[in-house]
Order: structure tokens, then C-alpha cells, then sequence
């Protein structure tokens, strides 16, 4: 009798355990179907302490480029005393002790130490303006001349040695010239292939294709794989339709890990995505009444093998994007505009590095570079995040 009651006892425990079990189960599945439902997406919080202070009593101008290299050094490109303010202008007649601008290249390591900074005339045609900046895989640095008399861009060692200009100072060939360009914009260069993309720009209406060993231009095109035509289209009417041709600036170029080449049409508030060849794919648009300076500035891709998330960087609206790479959707966004760590006034440029970190910069006078740590995947509780300010 005894023996029957104990077993009796234990096949009623098992079968709680197993209905406990069941429950959490349960539990957890309905937390994996409400994370499913609400969908995931990369999380940051902004480091208020990186980088480390300059020396020198140097000050940035606007901060126009962005590169992460694959040391997760941080690569910059500011207008230095190109767009310095009345009274920093002031300031650097030396009318006291304080201040001077920065070299116009500057480099961090991924500790917020400067480790590079050159840059200037006296190296190759040296731009009026430079725009945009890309550390390739072989270790060159390039940058883009956005003067109104830049047609070049230059590949230079990472100690500012010059390598290769390609494109004349002050040559206005326009978007079918197969030597010079029009107020270069971004340039990025392929590893697989060692071509050199370029977004082509501020006068010119293209994308370009070049040889990154000779500067040879292989091939370019326009919006929709159209032959580039420079006329001028008017004023963006969010509600006409879709231009034909790319709006002024076509402001940025890269390609993704599955050979996909994204192009940034600022004004027109759209990302339009092509094969190598410039064949169209398909395009989407981002805050489509945005009106002004638009709302598709820079672009940047996740760091996982997929590249499932793409970062927009809207320097109108003064947020970061994170959008879904595939569908071309937004899933959340964060920033605010404000001068604050976490805000933006005009965020210009945005990279990723190794580590899942993003990293954007400033034009007008925001004037600086922000890091924002990757802190996981989680769901989304919201689409506008807002301030991502430090949780400790």
C-alpha cells in the first residue's frame, strides 16, 4: 500500500513538472511571438565621451565624411576654415589663445584617440572643398573635391602621401565627361572588384564606375539606369511623379556584401538600388514631404554577414533611420535635433564598424563627430526612439 501511494505521489509531481514545464514554454513562446510581432532591430546608446579632445586648440568645421577602416580606426573629413563661423574666423587671427582649425583629415582609434591628421594644399590639386571620405581595403584613403571648382578626387596613403588624382581643377564637363567630375559627393571602392564608385555629385547628376588602381571611368549612369541629363528639374513636388533623372545632390554610393549598389537622391527623399552594371532594381522613399536639403543624406549597412539593416542618416528631419534592408522599410529611427550628446544639428554622415558601432557627423553647425555603441538586438517598443542617452 505504501509503495502504491509513493508511486502514486511521484506520477502526480511529474505531471505537474511537466505542466510547469509546459507553462513556461507556453510563456516563453508567447514572448518569442510578441518579439516576432513587434520585430527586432539593432539598439545604441551614444558614448558623450568619445572622442577624446583635440589638441592643439583645434577645432572641427563641418564634418562632411565619415569612414570606419578595418582596424576600426575612424576616418573624418571637415571644411576646417572653409565654413568656420564670425567669430572662430576671429578666433583664428590669434587674438588669443585660443583657437585654430584642424587639419582637414582627421583619424581616431577605437578609443577616441587622434591618430591621423594632414591635409591641405600642396598635396596634388588640393580641393577648394573637400566631401565624403572612404578608407579602402588596401588601406588608401580616398576623398572628393565639392568645391565650385572641383572636377577631382584624390587617393591619397594614409599619411596624406598622394597616389592618384583623377579629374582637373576646374574643368565643367558635365554628367556624360568620362575624365571629370562635378563636386564629388562619396566614393567607395569595391574589394571584390577594385572599382572605385562614385557619387557624382553636387554638379553632376550620376554615378560613376572607375578603375581604383588607374582612375580609368568604366561606366556611369543615371537615375533609374538612364543616360544622365544635367537640365534642370525645378523644384521637388513630392506629389508629381517620380523624377526621371537624379536631383542635386546625388549624395552617396555603396554597395552591399549581395552586389546591390544603393545611391542616395537627396532631395528627392529616395534610396535607389541598381546591379554593378547600373541596371535599376527598385527604389522607396523616406519622409517623401521632406522639402529643402531632403531626407536621404548617407547610408550605412549593418556589420552581420546578411547586411539585414541598412542606417539612414536624415540631416532635415535630424534622426538616424534603421530600415530593413530587404523590404527597404523603416523599423525605428533615433536622435532628436539639438546640440546635446544623442542629437543632431545636420547629421551629414554615418559608418558602422566591426563591432555593430555607428558613428555620424555634422554639417552646419553641429560640427562634430558622435559615436553610438551597439548595445544587442531587442524589440521595438517604439519607431521614434528619440535621445538614445546612456542607460548607466
Amino acid at each position: 500500500m505504501l509503495r502504491v501511494r509513493r508511486n502514486a505521489v511521484v506520477g502526480i509531481s511529474a505531471v505537474a513538472v511537466v505542466g510547469i514545464l509546459a507553462a513556461c514554454q507556453a510563456v516563453l513562446q508567447k514572448e518569442a511571438d510578441a518579439r516576432s510581432a513587434a520585430g527586432e532591430a539593432p539598439r545604441f546608446e551614444v558614448d558623450p565621451l568619445w572622442p577624446k579632445p583635440l589638441p592643439n586648440h583645434w577645432l572641427m568645421g563641418r564634418v562632411v565624411g565619415v569612414w570606419a577602416d578595418e582596424q576600426d580606426n575612424v576616418w573624418i573629413v571637415h571644411t576646417g576654415n572653409n565654413h568656420l563661423d564670425a567669430n572662430e574666423r576671429a578666433l583664428d587671427h590669434k587674438v588669443g589663445e585660443c583657437c585654430t582649425a584642424a587639419p582637414p583629415v582627421l583619424a581616431f582609434d577605437p578609443a577616441g584617440n587622434l591618430t591621423h591628421s594632414w591635409g591641405g594644399p600642396g598635396t596634388g590639386e588640393w580641393p577648394q572643398s573637400i566631401h565624403g571620405i572612404h578608407v579602402d581595403y588596401r588601406g588608401n584613403v580616398w576623398i572628393g573635391g565639392n568645391g565650385e571648382k572641383d572636377s577631382q578626387l584624390l587617393k591619397l596613403t594614409k599619411e596624406g602621401k598622394l597616389l592618384l588624382q583623377v579629374g582637373k581643377f576646374d574643368t565643367k564637363g558635365g554628367s556624360s565627361d568620362p575624365n571629370n567630375f562635378g563636386r564629388v559627393a562619396k566614393i567607395w571602392v569595391d574589394p571584390k572588384t577594385n572599382e572605385a564608385y562614385v557619387a557624382d555629385g553636387y554638379r553632376n547628376k550620376r554615378i560613376a564606375v572607375l578603375d581604383a588602381d588607374t582612375g580609368k571611368m568604366k561606366r556611369f549612369w543615371g537615375a533609374y539606369g538612364n543616360k544622365p541629363d544635367d537640365a534642370d528639374l525645378g523644384k521637388y513636388d513630392p506629389k508629381a511623379p517620380p523624377a526621371k533623372q537624379f536631383r542635386n545632390p546625388v549624395h552617396c554610393v555603396e554597395r552591399s556584401n549581395d552586389g546591390l549598389v544603393y545611391v542616395c537622391d537627396r532631395q528627392a527623399d529616395r534610396i535607389q538600388v541598381f546591379n554593378a552594371d547600373g541596371t535599376f532594381v527598385k527604389e522607396a522613399w523616406f519622409v517623401k514631404e521632406t522639402l529643402g536639403s531632403g531626407s536621404t543624406w548617407d547610408i550605412a549597412f549593418s556589420r552581420d554577414p546578411q547586411q539585414k539593416f541598412m542606417f539612414l542618416a536624415d540631416g532635415t528631419n535630424e534622426k538616424v533611420r534603421i530600415v530593413d534592408r530587404a523590404s527597404l522599410t523603416e523599423v525605428t529611427n533615433f536622435g532628436d535635433g539639438g546640440r546635446q550628446p544623442g542629437q543632431f544639428f545636420g547629421v551629414h554622415s554615418i559608418a558602422s564598424d566591426s563591432k555593430g558601432n555607428v558613428y555620424t557627423t555634422e554639417t552646419y553647425e553641429g560640427k562634430r563627430l558622435q559615436k553610438f555603441v551597439y548595445k544587442g538586438m531587442g524589440p521595438v517598443a517604439k519607431k521614434d526612439q528619440g535621445v538614445t542617452w546612456p542607460r548607466s
